[in-house]
C-alpha cells in the first residue's frame, strides 16, 4: 500500500509479507493509520478529519494479488476493472471537504463496490470487533456463518415466510381493526354510485350539452345572422334586383373569360375566380341549410338545462367533469367490491396466516436443530484452539434457548417467541478453568481472555470460510507472558494458509512474524516514505528490545529478544 496525507503519515509505502507481517512502533507513531488505510481500501467510511492538515486530500493505493478465478477478481471484472498481471489495483481518495472517490483496476467505481470486494479479500478484527462479539446477535451470526448451508438454506426460506407473515398480519389487522371506518366508506360509495347510476351520464355529455344550450339560447340571433349572410352571398328572394356576391363574382368571371385566349395570365385569374364562385355557392348553401335546421324550441332548451343541472350535481361531488365523474365511479366500484369482500378476505388471510405460522414452526425447528448441531462442533473447535493459546483448561459452550410466548411458533413442542432470524437466542459461554460455571463471555472473560477467544473463533472460521488476508489490530491487548507467546505461535500457524497482518505492542507476537515493519515519526511528527521500514537482523533485535524493556541497547533485553526470535524460528 502507498499512503499519502493520511493522519500523521505524509507519504509512506507499506509492503506486506505473504505470510505473517507484524507492524510495530511507538504509541502514536501511526501504526493504526495502516489499519485505517486498509479500511479505506475496503470501503470504510471517508472521514475528512483523517486528511493530513494542510493537504487537499488523502490517497491510499493498494495492490492485491488474486487468482483470476477468485470471487473478488470476477466481481471487479464485472464492474469493468482490469487485472494487472494477476494483481488488482485499488485506490481511494478522500478530500478535505469529505468527498470520496474510488478506483478499481483503472476504472472509477462506486465506493460500495469496495465493500463487496472486502468480503472476499480481508477479515478485519480490532478492539471494536471484540466488543461486537459480546452481543448475542453477533454471536448468532458467527454460529450461522460457521454452520454454512445447514443454517443458510432454511434461514433463507424462513426469512421469506416471515416477511410474508408480517405483510399478511398487517393487512388482517387493518381490515379487522378498521371495520367501522371501512363500513362507513362502503356506505358513502354506494350512495355516490347510486346517484351516478340514476343520472346515467355519458362521456363528454356535459360539453355537448353546454354547446347545445348556447346555441338554443341564441337561436333567433343565429338565424338572423345566417339569413343576412346568405342574402349577401346569394341574393335576397324578396329583392331580386339586389346585388349579391355571387352575381358580382360571376360578372368578373365573364369579363375575364371573354379575353383569356389573348393572355394566359388573365386565363389563370379567370380560373381562380371560378373556384371562388364555387366556394361562395357552397357556403351560401350551408347557410341556408343552417337557418332551416336551427331549432328555436324553448321546450328543448328547458330539457337541456334540466339535464345540465343534473350533471352539475354530480360534478360538484365527484369530479370536475362528467369524464372525471365516470372515472371516479369506475374506481369506486372496484373499491366497493374490495370492501364488500372483507369477510371473505379475512377468511383467506386468516387461513394464510395459520399456514405461514405452521411453516415457520417447521423452519424454526430446523434452524434450532442445525444450530444445535453446529454449536457443539463450533464450541469444541474453539475450546481446542484455546488450549493452544495458553488456556488449556478453558471450556467454551454455546447456549441456544428460546423464550416461551403464547402467540409464538412451536419449537420443541412449546410455543416460543420468534423474529426475523428464527426463535433462537444464542450466547457464547466461557468457563476459564475447571469447576467454574460457564458464564457469558461479556462477564466471564477478562480482556486478555477475550482477545484469545476472538482469535480462536477466527482461526476456526479460517477452516470453514477462509479469506486470503486477516488483519488483527491489537487484539492481543491485555495479554502478556506465556499467553502472548502462544498467540504469536497461533498467528504464525494461521499464516501458513493465509496472509496475516498484526498491529501489536507485544514482542512475543512480533517475534513470530515473517516480516516486521517499524512505523516511526520524523522530528516534525510526520511519517514519511522512510518512516515505514522492514526490520532485519540487528534492527529487528533493537526494536524487539525496545518493545521488551523500552531500551534498545539493554543487553538483557537484547538477549531476551534474540531468545524470542530463536524460539519462534525453531517453532516454525
Amino acid at each position: 500500500m502507498r499512503i499519502r496525507s493520511l493522519g500523521v503519515i505524509d507519504d509512506a509505502v507499506v509492503e506486506l509479507s505473504p505470510g505473517f507481517t507484524a507492524v510495530t512502533g511507538e504509541t502514536g507513531a501511526g501504526k493504526t493509520m495502516v489499519v485505517t488505510s486498509l479500511g479505506l481500501l475496503l470501503g470504510g467510511r471517508a472521514d475528512p478529519a483523517l486528511v493530513r492538515i494542510g493537504a487537499k486530500a488523502a490517497v491510499v493505493e493498494g495492490r492485491v494479488v488474486l487468482r483470476p478465478d477468485a470471487a473478488a477478481a470476477v466481481r471487479a471484472e464485472e464492474a469493468g476493472a482490469e487485472l494487472d498481471e494477476g494483481a488488482l489495483l485499488i485506490s481511494r481518495t478522500v478530500s478535505a471537504e469529505g468527498r470520496s472517490r474510488a478506483h478499481v483496476g483503472g476504472r472509477s467505481v462506486p465506493v460500495g463496490l469496495l465493500s463487496e470486494l472486502a468480503d472476499d479479500l480481508v477479515a478485519v478484527h480490532g478492539q471494536t470487533d471484540q466488543q461486537g462479539l459480546l452481543r448475542p446477535a453477533r454471536q448468532r451470526q458467527a454460529l450461522d456463518r460457521y454452520a454454512g448451508d445447514a443454517v443458510a438454506v432454511p434461514l433463507e426460506k424462513y426469512a421469506g415466510a416471515y416477511r410474508r407473515l408480517r405483510a399478511v398480519s398487517a393487512e388482517l389487522d387493518t381490515i379487522t381493526t378498521r371495520a367501522r371506518e371501512r363500513a362507513q366508506e362502503a356506505d358513502l360509495l354506494r350512495f355516490g354510485l347510486d346517484e351516478v347510476a340514476a343520472v346515467e351520464p355519458l362521456p363528454g355529455e356535459d360539453a355537448e350539452l353546454a354547446a347545445e344550450a348556447e346555441r338554443l339560447g341564441h337561436a333567433e340571433s343565429l338565424a338572423s345572422a345566417a339569413q343576412a349572410a346568405h342574402a349577401a352571398l346569394a341574393g335576397d328572394v324578396e329583392d331580386p334586383e339586389g346585388v349579391d356576391a355571387n352575381t358580382l363574382v360571376a360578372g368578373a368571371h365573364r369579363a375575364l373569360e371573354a379575353v383569356r385566349t389573348h393572355d394566359p395570365v388573365l386565363g389563370a385569374l379567370a380560373d381562380r375566380i371560378a373556384e371562388l364562385g364555387i366556394l361562395l355557392g357552397d357556403v351560401a348553401g350551408e347557410l341556408a341549410g343552417y337557418a332551416d335546421d336551427l331549432d328555436a324550441d324553448p321546450l328543448r332548451l328547458a330539457a337541456v338545462e334540466e339535464r345540465r343541472a343534473a350533471l352539475t350535481q354530480l360534478t360538484r361531488k365527484y369530479g370536475d367533469s362528467v369524464d372525471a365523474v365516470l372515472e371516479w365511479a369506475q374506481k369506486g366500484s372496484a373499491r366497493l367490491l374490495e370492501l364488500d369482500g372483507d369477510d371473505e378476505r379475512i377468511e383467506e388471510l386468516t387461513a394464510e396466516r395459520d399456514a405461514l405460522l405452521a411453516e415457520l414452526s417447521q423452519l424454526a425447528q430446523a434452524l434450532t436443530d442445525a444450530r444445535t448441531e453446529a454449536a457443539e462442533r463450533f464450541a469444541s473447535a474453539v475450546t481446542a484452539e484455546l488450549a493452544s493459546l495458553a488456556m488449556p483448561h478453558a471450556r467454551v459452550t454455546i447456549d441456544i434457548r428460546q423464550t416461551e410466548a403464547a402467540d409464538g411458533v412451536e419449537v420443541g413442542g412449546r410455543p416460543v417467541a420468534y423474529g426475523p432470524t428464527g426463535a433462537d437466542e444464542v450466547e457464547l459461554l466461557l468457563a476459564p478453568h475447571p469447576g467454574a460455571q460457564p458464564r457469558p463471555i461479556a462477564k466471564g472473560a477478562s480482556g486478555g481472555e477475550l482477545s484469545r477467544v476472538m482469535l480462536a473463533v477466527e482461526v476456526v472460521f479460517a477452516g470453514t470460510t477462509p479469506v486470503p488476508t486477516y488483519l488483527f489490530d491489537e487484539v492481543d491487548a491485555g495479554v502478556g507472558g506465556k499467553a502472548a507467546v502462544e498467540i504469536g505461535r497461533r498467528l504464525a500457524k494461521l499464516a501458513r494458509t493465509a496472509q496475516v497482518v498484526v498491529v501489536t505492542h507485544l514482542p512475543q507476537v512480533a517475534a513470530f512474524a515473517d516480516r516486521q515493519l517499524l512505523v516511526e515519526k520524523t522530528v516534525d511528527g510526520s511519517v514519511t516514505r522512510s518512516g515505514v521500514t522492514v526490520l532485519e537482523g540487528e534492527d529487528r533485535i533493537r526494536e524487539l528490545s525496545r518493545m521488551l524493556a523500552g531500551q534498545e541497547d539493554s543487553q538483557t533485553a537484547r538477549a531476551h529478544a534474540e531468545e524470542l526470535l530463536a524460539a519462534a524460528r525453531a517453532d516454525g
